[in-house]
């Protein structure tokens, strides 16, 4: 891989492989650190690419694993809310894009409490809009697997979404 294809693969692929290992690990220089081991790595290893998977998918396995270790073998980081949604096309009022970006932060809060395995599933299917086999293949899990994560922390974000409706 020549320099100009690692500079390539950082400016597409660097947001969301740094937003993973955020997602991950909740600590931002751990991101930093991880992301640039990933392209490191990926630099040094890319003869072993073999192409089942898109760089996309292969990069982010790559991330995953780095943060993994990283958490496995670091000591306790505080917990900060992730600060990115999607955008709209259109333009709305301050108001509306205050509510929206409420509820987003609502719903983002309730995802980063739970369980890792849910966590993970919503992240690379809502922020990174992989499909089941992409998502299977980071993981390191069958689709099958994916699909009932999947499911289960959807319903989980709704139960948690009509409790919170409630007692407001």
């Amino acid at each position: 891989m020549e320099s100009f294809a690692l500079d390539r693969l950082m400016r597409d692929f660097g947001k969301d492989v740094w937003n993973y290992a955020y997602f991950l690990t909740r600590d931002r220089h751990a991101s930093d650190d991880i992301s640039q081991e990933v392209f490191l790595r990926a630099f040094r290893s890319v003869k072993d690419f073999r192409g089942e998977s898109s760089v996309k998918t292969w990069l982010l396995k790559i991330t995953r694993n780095l943060s993994y270790n990283y958490r496995n073998s670091a000591f306790l980081r505080r917990v900060a809310l992730l600060g990115w949604v999607r955008r709209r096309e259109t333009v709305t009022s301050a108001e509306n894009e205050f509510m929206d970006q409420a509820a987003a932060n609502a719903i983002w809060r309730i995802i980063l409490d739970m369980p890792l395995p849910f966590r993970e599933v919503l992240l690379l299917d809502i922020q990174h809009e992989m499909t089941t086999k992409e998502m299977a293949g980071v993981l390191g899990v069958a689709e099958g697997t994916v699909k009932s994560r999947l499911h289960r922390a959807r319903a989980k974000v709704s139960n948690k979404l009509r409790e919170v409706g409630a007692h407001e």
